[in-house]
């Protein structure tokens, strides 16, 4: 017995209230004044329907027992988001101003193809391609949405754990970028971005100062150190840095490397580093966009999946237009997505995970009153014991039996409303702090 989406899934509903969003929050450029009242009444009325919706689900104790795995999940996400945050700052200041502002770009296939296009192809498709209409947190709400669409049936539940398997998805995803990004400085594909964004020393540190400057083109130089394998020049004295008074945490110095004009503390730098400015092989923006595609995928399908393959794409191809990244940056962030999001299966699956045997033991389980049923004829009853198997709710009549204890009806309230408010609040700041890309 294979699991099916249920109805819901199927009427596209979600579907259509995804690319609604999409598309009234594109507003934004057409008509600001419109979308300045649409919008906000949007996420009203999805917040509502969902508030009204909630007591009515009947899943609320499988959600109970995903709490551990999502806030482990979310605790990993945010640790790896600070060491990203650490890493992005740190490469971008190691090699000082001078070296952004001097190195040029790497040649890009992607940037040259998308040019020719631009030639080749009608002006409004062009304008359709150049236009922003799908951001960094329009894919935050989209699977936020996917994931609040459990209430209504049309995801299978839990939503907490499929938000575990999103987030612990997407912590591997950034740790695994930030140790890429960190192995090879590349420059940006903007050489103006870090003067106008990083204030850091425009020397390089001290340590590359020995190491990389002596050996970074002189082609006798560096045939002389890979025969040699030793730092052999002699630079003198290293310029220094300045060091100001961060405690035990004085460490990050020398990888934020600040300058007298940048006051406060070392988490203050960290608030600024946002994209970087070298070249962060692979694309953070295209990792979510795809997570969220794939996890729509999987857990909903239908032709707007298609639709949000579409918008990952239109997401790419602008990423490398406007030079935000290189092409291999957005090709590499598609397959580790997709590589990544298939390898965490274990968290929560549209289909479980040795589902037969899962479902061989549950059946094994109700053999005895599935067969008393048969022998007397009561179909209700046989239809009501699959439809336990189906949709994993099979719980033992016999409490002394099973030793199980059930939360209380008040408790389970108490869980849903708490579980309500700090999605919605979640959702909320998720959206104000990507409005901005």
């Amino acid at each position: 017995m294979r699991w099916r989406p249920p109805v819901t899934a199927r009427a596209g509903g979600l579907g259509v209230a995804a690319v609604s969003y999409v598309a009234v929050d594109y507003l934004r450029y057409l008509s600001p004044a419109w979308h300045s009242w649409l919008m906000p009444a949007l996420w009203s009325v999805l917040a509502l329907v969902a508030v009204a919706r909630a007591p009515f689900y009947r899943h609320w104790s499988v959600e109970f027992r995903s709490v551990f795995p999502f806030v482990v999940s979310m605790i990993f996400m945010l640790s790896t988001f600070l060491f990203e945050a650490l890493s992005v700052r740190s490469v971008s200041a190691v090699l000082g101003l001078d070296w952004h502002s001097d190195t040029p770009p790497l040649p890009d296939s992607g940037q040259w193809f998308l040019l020719a296009l631009n030639e080749k192809l009608h002006p409004m498709l062009v304008e359709i391609l150049r236009a922003h209409i799908i951001g960094l947190h329009h894919f935050l709400m989209l699977f936020m949405m996917l994931a609040f669409s459990v209430l209504f049936d049309s995801v299978k539940a839990p939503g907490l754990g499929l938000g575990a398997r999103y987030m612990f998805t997407m912590a591997i995803g950034r740790f695994l970028r930030a140790i890429t990004f960190v192995s090879t400085i590349l420059p940006s594909a903007r050489p103006w971005c870090a003067l106008a964004r990083f204030s850091v020393p425009a020397h390089p540190h001290p340590w590359l100062q020995k190491y990389y400057v002596p050996y970074a083109s002189d082609p006798a130089a560096i045939r002389q150190v890979i025969n040699r394998d030793m730092a052999y020049a002699d630079v003198g004295n290293y310029i220094g840095d300045y060091r100001p008074d961060w405690g035990s945490m004085s460490f990050l110095i020398d990888f934020l490397r600040p300058t007298t004009s940048e006051e406060g503390s070392w988490f203050n730098l960290l608030k600024k580093a946002g994209g970087g400015c070298n070249d962060l092989i692979y694309s953070g923006h295209i990792l979510v966009a795809v997570l969220t595609a794939m996890a729509w995928t999987e857990a909903y399908g239908g032709f707007s999946s298609a639709v949000i393959w579409l918008f990952v794409l239109h997401s790419a191809q602008r990423e490398i237009r406007e030079r935000h990244h290189y092409t291999v940056d957005c090709v590499v962030a598609i397959y580790v997505g997709i590589l990544l999001w298939k390898m965490t299966g274990f968290i929560w699956s549209a289909k479980d995970a040795s589902s037969r045997s899962k479902r061989l033991s549950r059946l094994e389980k109700i053999h005895g009153r599935l067969i008393q049923a048969a022998k007397d004829s009561d179909m209700d009853d046989i239809r009501e014991l699959l439809k336990e198997v189906e949709t994993d709710t099979l719980e033992s009549h016999s409490s002394s039996s099973s030793g199980r204890v059930r939360v209380r009806s008040r408790a389970m309230w108490v869980f849903a409303s708490a579980t309500i408010l700090s999605a919605l609040t979640v959702v909320f700041l998720a959206l104000t702090w990507t409005t901005d890309g």
